[in-house]
């Protein structure tokens, strides 16, 4: 396997704080306004992305930072707000994994990270776009 060089630590890293702090900004949207998708099911899906990337930390011997996010994150004036957010937050999301990719050509990261940008794209963007449109409709 061999050690990680620089910047595939440094690319584990920012992708599981991005994942901390979606899991903590979607919490805080359900603490505000109840358990209400897709708010609720994609926060499950973040807390497998975290525990996904958290085996790649394992495999590869690597401290696992804390999460420093609950607490620190946006709350969000109405649910049609923190939909529209998310929407944002997701294509972001996505260009981070395009970027994240490039910096290993091993398969094991390059594999997780692939899911991870595919669940975002594929899944929760469209999630919170339905839901933006849904809450514009009300």
């Amino acid at each position: 396997m061999g050690e990680l060089i620089r910047t595939e630590i440094e690319a584990l890293q920012e992708a599981l704080d991005d994942e901390y702090r979606a899991w903590a900004t979607y919490d805080q949207v359900i603490t505000d306004f109840g358990e209400v998708r897709p708010f609720s099911n994609i926060r499950e899906a973040e807390g497998r992305h975290i525990a996904a990337l958290l085996r790649l930390f394992e495999r590869y011997d690597l401290p696992v930072p804390e999460n420093d996010w609950p607490g620190k994150v946006t709350q969000y004036a109405s649910l049609q707000e923190a939909c529209e957010e998310g929407v944002l937050a997701e294509i972001d999301n996505g260009q981070m994994y395009e970027r994240l990719i490039a910096a290993s050509q091993r398969p094991d990261i390059l594999t997780v990270f692939s899911n991870l940008m595919e669940a975002s794209q594929e899944r929760h963007l469209p999630a919170f776009q339905r839901c933006a449109q849904r809450e514009a409709q009300r």
